[in-house]
């Protein structure tokens, strides 16, 4: 038996439609969280927290400390999502913020916006690798481990319900769901049709590229930021600005990180917009931030997108565009 417990890299989700309901009772339906992915390590009392890119995270989240003394002297590797509640008991992304960014939370942080980890699946049990059993397998072994606790909990999944656990999403102001074979096998760091994320809104992980001045109240600030999503190939593609969803913290937060990562060419592998290129202060294409948005146009562009945070958790290169 290794000495260490083996990396693994999150299994992610395709993105699309409900399985038909002729096929319906091939796959459990999941709760999609709207947080932060993370790969929990347990190794006989020592716990670490890495995001999908590997970021090591378990003092942002001391939390979670707690559950080394629930699994004791096993060894196991655990997927999960790391998400804060609004005061409807809803996840929001928006409270995460505040928290995402600070690697030594306070008291006052801690008490105002605290986390929880909502755990999905188990990647090894004390020396067993379980990423080649299948779903319900391994969905049987984390029932099994009653994990339970004032900030950690294994939701429930659905068997063969998908439209009702997507109502019921809806209903619950959630994102939408999961949907995941009952035979698929957990493919580390890769995205597979065995897994479908349905959701509610269309989202698009984006990477900055530049921003524009503001005017009015904007007036010496971020007015807009210009985003771009990476091609097949790997360059910044032009993908359209969004200039709402934000607060004035996040607006002065932006500003530090942008300023400091000035350059005088474009990013961005296509032609921007005269309009937003005339005046844009362009900047080294290092953080990703997500958007929603109502649809794609037919020049590649988002319609109506509205800024919804920072994804320290993501890499640009990781960045795809959603069908």
């Amino acid at each position: 038996m290794s000495d260490t417990l083996p990396l693994v890299r999150p299994m992610l989700a395709s993105p699309g439609a409900l399985p038909p309901p002729e096929q319906e009772q091939r796959w459990a339906f999941e709760m999609k969280w709207d947080g932060v992915r993370a790969v929990v390590y347990h190794d006989r009392g020592d716990l670490r927290v890495l995001t999908r890119n590997d970021r090591e995270v378990a003092a942002t989240y001391p939390e979670l400390a707690g559950l080394a003394h629930q699994l004791r002297d096993h060894r196991m590797i655990l997927d999960g999502e790391v998400v804060a509640f609004d005061e409807a008991g809803r996840p929001s992304f928006g409270e995460l913020q505040a928290r995402m960014h600070v690697r030594a939370p306070g008291p006052a942080l801690l008490d105002r916006v605290p986390v929880s980890l909502l755990v999905f699946d188990v990647l090894h049990v004390d020396g067993t690798s379980l990423v080649g059993a299948p779903y319900d397998e391994r969905r049987a072994a984390l029932e099994g481990l009653e994990l339970a606790g004032d900030r950690w909990a294994v939701p429930p999944a659905f068997d063969g319900q998908g439209a009702e656990a997507l109502a019921a999403s809806k209903a619950q102001g959630l994102e939408g769901v999961l949907a995941k074979r009952h035979d698929s096998v957990y493919l580390p760091g890769r995205r597979s049709p065995h897994w479908i994320k349905v959701k509610h809104v269309r989202m698009q992980e984006v990477v900055v590229g530049g921003w524009s001045p503001g005017a009015g109240r904007r007036q010496g600030g971020i007015g807009s930021l210009l985003l771009g999503v990476p091609d097949q190939d790997g360059r910044l593609v032009y993908a359209g600005h969004v200039g709402t969803g934000f607060s004035d913290r996040v607006l002065a937060d932006l500003g530090t990180r942008l300023r400091a990562a000035e350059r005088s060419t474009s990013p961005f592998a296509d032609e921007v917009p005269r309009a937003h290129a005339k005046d844009a202060h362009w900047v080294t294409p290092r953080l990703v931030g997500e958007v929603t948005f109502s649809e794609w146009t037919r020049d590649g562009r988002m319609r109506h997108p509205s800024w919804r945070g920072l994804r320290p958790d993501k890499d640009p290169q990781d960045v795809r565009r959603e069908s």
